[in-house]
């Protein structure tokens, strides 16, 4: 990542991968700036260990944070799937590192809350020192960005991109008028001329 500016993650996730994630945290921790951390829908799995890398976490009082131990799929015999064991064991250790760095908790409760797959509301993320606040509407600045909502609806904007693209049709496909004075304009010129205009209405 470049720049050194404060920055803003928001995360609404289920979670995924946890190597994608490992990397995504060591990214964020590197970071020169301050990251903020919203929790603004759900930081499950592997998301909540990419929201412990902010420098302040905040959670929506309405949004959820998960922790759980981490899963694979194996196929083989015995040794295969001691192996994957064994490496589930370490990638569980590793997870726990962030979960510890950021909340101050035992290893011990950390992993029984992993092992239990604990769901946090705000409040409960809070008191366990997963998250620094809760999100109030005081907290939105006045100049901050917020994340586009894709399915957000404005009826404003859905009439100007429709003028906007009508206006557009016309500078296109309407024919130039050369201009002159309106004493100069016949009947038919101006019936023609509305025509023209009444094709792209």
């Amino acid at each position: 990542m470049s720049g050194s500016g404060d920055i803003t993650v928001w995360i609404n996730s289920p979670g995924g991968d946890c190597v994608a994630a490992a990397q995504i945290y060591n990214m964020l921790i590197d970071y020169e700036g301050n990251v903020t951390v919203k929790i603004d829908g759900i930081a499950a799995s592997a998301a909540s260990v990419i929201a412990m890398a902010g420098t302040k976490v905040l959670m929506s009082p309405v949004s959820m944070l998960m922790i759980h131990n981490p899963m694979t799929i194996a196929m083989g015999d015995r040794a295969e799937m001691e192996k994957a064991i064994e490496m589930l064991s370490e990638v569980k250790e590793s997870i726990m590192n962030a979960y510890e760095i950021k909340s101050g908790l035992s290893r011990a409760k950390i992993s029984h809350l992993m092992d239990a797959e604990t769901w946090m509301n705000a409040n409960k993320a809070k008191e366990l020192g997963f998250i620094d606040e809760i999100l109030s509407r005081e907290d939105r600045s006045e100049d901050e960005e917020q994340p586009a909502a894709s399915m957000m609806y404005s009826e404003a904007t859905a009439v100007n991109s429709l003028m906007g693209k009508i206006a557009e049709k016309c500078r296109i496909n309407a024919k130039p008028v050369q201009p002159e004075s309106p004493k100069g304009r016949s009947v038919t010129q101006l019936k023609e001329q509305l025509n023209t205009i009444k094709k792209f209405i």
